[in-house]
């Protein structure tokens, strides 16, 4: 990636997603994951989870919390897709996790593979409890969505 994805937001537009020191996409320091959209895939995207935040010093509460907003994240990006490629990006620094999610694929055949608005509603209820942002996000084209969670105990 040469350029970091960016965030939605509805009143400034669209704003750099990184913070501070944080590594951007495409340095030596980020993770990026491409996995084909099979439902037993996903457990790569939570070990990959996993490692970069116990790697930046959150606690395992938090890394749980994490491993349940990557799943939603990938859901709510997918809405009920069944082919296609998730690319997934990590960045992280000793405050905050950053993780963007796009999906490159076919267009939905027919309405039923999308997801009910219900569902996507409720995705975005359980990233609003588990993470500190997230939002819209596009990158090379593609769409996808992203958040951020800081630790909740910083260094002392």
């Amino acid at each position: 990636m040469t350029e970091p994805p960016l965030k939605e937001t509805g009143e400034s537009g669209p704003i750099d997603v990184l913070h501070g020191s944080a590594p951007r996409p495409g340095d030596d320091s980020s993770v990026e994951l491409t996995l084909s959209v099979k439902e037993d895939l996903l457990v790569l995207a939570r070990l990959t989870t996993s490692t970069v935040a116990a790697r930046s010093g959150f606690d395992i509460e938090e890394i749980e919390d994490l491993r349940l907003a990557v799943d939603e994240l990938c859901l709510h990006v997918l809405q009920g897709r069944r082919a296609g490629r998730l690319h997934i990006t990590f960045a992280a620094d000793d405050g905050h996790v950053d993780i963007w999610c796009h999906f490159d694929g076919p267009d939905p055949t027919s309405e039923d593979e999308l997801q009910e608005e219900g569902l996507l509603d409720l995705s975005a209820r359980i990233l609003e409890a588990l993470v500190d942002e997230h939002g819209a996000s596009t990158h090379n084209g593609l769409s996808g969505a992203y958040f951020c969670k800081r630790r909740s105990r910083p260094d002392e």
